[in-house]
């Protein structure tokens, strides 16, 4: 019986380290795709990661990415830049493989 409690207390933890890392995976994903963004705005530099922490606060208004995508395609929009959805996906697909191997490498 005791074995049962650790093994279930060993896959409680993986769990939980399993959460925390597409955590903090999607918020680097994010901030990453907002700096990609703010150069595309041709934001002056030292607005970059300002902007970027909208993008990764966007991301906590609905479920999924949609409201990231949505909030990067208006501003984009509002400049005369007009990229697809799918266009800002591929980015956001994009940043997110180079969130998993910056936070991996940690």
């Amino acid at each position: 019986m005791r074995s049962f409690e650790e093994r279930e207390k060993g896959f409680e933890a993986e769990f939980k380290r399993n959460q925390e890392l597409a955590f903090r995976v999607t918020a680097r994903r994010n901030r990453l795709f907002g700096l990609w963004a703010a150069q595309k705005l041709e934001l002056p530099t030292d607005q970059h990661e300002t902007y970027a922490r909208t993008v990764v606060e966007a991301d906590f208004e609905k479920p999924g990415d949609g409201d990231v995508i949505e909030k990067v395609r208006s501003d984009l929009s509002a400049k005369g830049i007009v990229l697809t959805e799918p266009q800002l996906r591929t980015e956001l697909d994009r940043h997110a493989v180079e969130a998993k191997r910056q936070l991996m490498e940690k």
